[in-house]
């Protein structure tokens, strides 16, 4: 069995949904994994990865929408330490995820047809998140 492990570094916008899956898919290339599995792990609390319509970008946005409704910013929480939108994405993140699971098959990730990886940003400034990629299976 094969491990081959990176640390990506991500520059996001604010409160953005950013298109991870081609920088994945190189590092699956690079791993030269051929059968396996690739597992992703955001190692941030107001950041989240999802798996998603990468064809209409409406999608995205009508999930930005729904979030922002869902999870609203404003004098509600305790946590306000690091601003206001600190504590909405800690639980936009809970309500997410921060780690992936993606196989691979003939060395490239087993996604459909219409799905990107997303790095989600939730704060509403740009930071630089370091995503840890995991690639492990058989050349």
């Amino acid at each position: 069995m094969k491990q081959y492990q990176k640390l990506l570094r991500v520059s996001t916008t604010a409160k953005s949904l950013r298109n991870i899956t081609s920088e994945i898919a190189s590092i699956v290339a690079e791993s030269e994994v051929n059968t396996g599995l690739c597992t992703l792990f955001l190692r941030h609390t107001s950041a989240s990865l999802i798996i998603q319509e990468n064809a209409d970008p409406d999608v995205l946005k009508d999930l930005a929408n729904y979030m922002a409704k869902l999870v609203p910013e404003g004098p509600y929480y305790i946590h306000d330490a690091e601003g206001p939108d600190d504590m909405p994405a800690h639980i936009r993140t809970a309500l997410t995820h921060t780690s992936e699971n993606i196989p691979i098959n003939r060395g490239q990730l087993v996604l459909g047809t219409w799905q990107g990886i997303y790095i989600w940003e939730h704060r509403q400034y740009p930071h630089t998140r370091e995503l840890v990629v995991h690639v492990s299976g058989v050349a």
